[in-house]
């Protein structure tokens, strides 16, 4: 049976599109709704549905940041749940939808619109038993584009690239960081631990805010909370099971590279 996830945080918006889905769709079952961001990663990866009907702006987590979760949490070699996000967004949000070939309904949900989207939903389903691991990597790929899209998953306008990072120290001192020696960044809780190879630091901020600052070149994002200087990468270790592990120039701590940025370390 095809099992679908509702992530939606006004009721009466979830509870109507629960009842249109079971309408269009009599053999669908709704495995749950959930109220924000965070509860529909916990119940996805709980209930591993076949769909994701996700709601772009939630408390806490958004829409894509939900999505970005889920597909990197998902256990390796399982496929993700094919996403439909529901959005309110103007029409340069909904054509980047359109390119990126992930399937959306606008609020207030319209029955002949959410027809259109279970015909396309039938059909992905379809070439996904038959295409296996294939149809996977193309739903992280429209995912990975959807998060690179000006005003979605990063800014319309990016600010200026940092050159030195300002950490609090003891009592009135500040640390002036310069870039070029962070080896990795990685969230934690509200602050972002800005990690060299002499020391660390704690800088009150996001990596959400802090990433569009640097230098996507030399930063990259391996994992939702963790970005690290590619130059500083000595190697990517693959285990038996697929997952990524990075080795480092200068320090030994490890990163898990998740399956969302796998695909960049793919041999030339």
């Amino acid at each position: 049976m095809t099992t679908a996830l509702i992530a939606e945080d006004e009721t009466l918006l979830a509870e109507h599109l629960r009842a249109e889905l079971t309408r269009l769709w009599p053999e669908l079952r709704i495995a749950g709704i959930a109220p924000h961001g965070a509860a529909a990663v916990e119940m996805a990866l709980a209930q591993r549905p076949d769909i994701a009907f996700l709601d772009i702006r939630m408390p806490g987590l958004s829409g894509l940041e939900a999505a970005q979760a889920i597909a990197e949490e998902w256990p390796q070699g399982g496929q993700p749940p094919l996403l439909v996000f529901v959005t309110a967004y103007d029409q340069y949000a909904l054509q980047a939808f359109e390119r990126a070939a992930v399937d959306y309904v606008l609020k207030p949900v319209q029955p002949e619109r959410l027809a259109q989207t279970v015909a396309r939903l039938r059909e992905a389903l379809r070439r996904r038993d038959s295409a296996g691991a294939g149809e996977a990597e193309a739903t992280l790929a429209r995912l990975r584009s959807l998060l690179g899209t000006p005003g979605l998953g990063a800014p319309a306008v990016a600010p200026a690239r940092l050159a030195v990072i300002q950490a609090a120290g003891a009592g009135s001192t500040v640390h002036l960081v310069p870039v070029d020696e962070v080896i990795y960044f990685e969230a934690a809780d509200k602050y972002v631990r800005v990690v060299t190879a002499e020391r660390e630091h704690l800088i009150r901020t996001s990596l959400r805010e802090l990433l569009p600052q640097l230098d996507p070149q030399r930063f990259w994002q391996v994992h939702r909370g963790t970005v690290v200087r590619c130059d500083a990468i000595a190697s990517a270790l693959r285990d038996d099971a697929g997952k990524l592990t990075l080795t480092l120039r200068g320090h030994p701590d490890r990163l898990g590279v998740s399956r969302l940025y796998a695909h960049r370390f793919k041999p030339m």
